[in-house]
């Protein structure tokens, strides 16, 4: 795993929360191939209403439930890194949208694993 600082970029992918790869979440697909690549981290967020190209909104409103609110996978890491993932997302991302950002790392840490 890496550890970023400075100049890096992030990779932004909004789907729907639904979305499948051979039976499991594509959000929780992309997390581990983010992971098993060595990028420096992921998360997933879910949102809780939004819209995309389909123009439908989803919401998760108590009158209309949807059961395909948005997610938005963040990946950060050094340029070369991110856009070497990239490949990997043509065959998870059918529908949605990827971005790639410019962005400066701060502060890059957290707790050590135990081994």
């Amino acid at each position: 795993m890496t550890r970023p600082t400075g100049r890096a970029m992030r990779l932004t992918i909004f789907i729907g929360e639904s979305d499948l790869w051979h039976h499991k979440p594509v959000y929780a697909e992309i997390v581990h191939r983010a992971h098993a690549a060595g990028l420096a981290g992921a998360s997933v967020f879910r949102g809780i209403e939004g819209f995309g190209a389909s123009s439908l909104i989803h919401t998760q409103r108590l009158l209309s439930l949807s059961e395909d609110l948005p997610v938005a996978i963040v990946v950060v890491d050094d340029e070369k890194r991110v856009r070497d993932f990239l490949p990997q997302l043509d065959e998870l991302v059918a529908d949605g949208l990827v971005m790639l950002d410019d962005c400066e790392v701060i502060r890059y840490g957290g707790r050590e694993r135990a081994e």
